[in-house]
């Protein structure tokens, strides 16, 4: 049995949207985002940073979100979410999938420190406002990528549940707006699929 170690707001929800998109059963183990759970020693014998999400399948213990997408996709994709490296669609399925913590996550995790974890006094708005306009400018290409398609890869696969979460993020600080028609279709795509609703259920 898999088990996912996860935390609400956060990556993790990326690995339970897959398991849930692949029928795959699993355990949860539902932490606070908060130091008394990341930063246990029960925790940090999983990740030695305390960080999450880590995805426990026997004696394997891996992490990093990707990582864990990939894992359970070689091990247990279940006949599906990644094309065949032959396939015609596997190189956009594959920049897609890694252009998530390339690109569009950095500025996503600056934004995040400089708005909400940091105290006040220590905020910067000249940082945060680069990372704005730095998110601005890497979502462009996902726009244009989108034009005439449903998903990134053409049909629905594992490079949306990585980069289309970061999407839904970039959309909820006010960077994804009317402009980007085809990423505003596409998060509404994403956020009426089951699976991704199952996987917010826990998110609260």
């Amino acid at each position: 049995m898999l088990t996912l170690h996860f935390a609400p707001n956060s990556r993790a929800v990326r690995s339970l949207w897959l398991l849930e998109e692949l029928g795959l059963p699993y355990e949860l183990n539902r932490m606070d985002f908060h130091p008394k759970d990341l930063k246990s020693d029960d925790h940090k014998a999983r990740h030695p940073l305390g960080r999450i999400p880590v995805l426990e399948d026997g004696d394997v213990m891996i992490y990093e979100s990707g990582a864990i997408a990939d894992y359970i996709l070689e091990r247990h994709k279940n006949g599906g979410l990644k094309p065949a490296s032959d396939a015609p669609n596997f190189p956009d399925y594959l920049q897609w999938f890694h252009y998530c913590e390339g690109m569009v996550m950095p500025p996503i995790n600056t934004i995040v420190v400089h708005t909400i974890l940091l105290p006040e006094e220590r905020r910067d708005a000249t940082v945060l406002g680069q990372a704005q306009r730095l998110l601005a400018r890497s979502l462009q290409p996902v726009e244009e990528a989108l034009q005439g398609k449903d998903y990134l890869a053409g049909e629905f696969s594992a490079a949306d549940t990585m980069l289309g979460h970061s999407i839904m993020m970039a959309e909820r600080m006010g960077i994804v707006t009317q402009e980007h028609p085809n990423l505003k279709a596409y998060s509404a795509r994403l956020q009426a699929r089951p699976a991704l609703q199952k996987a917010f259920e826990f998110e609260t």
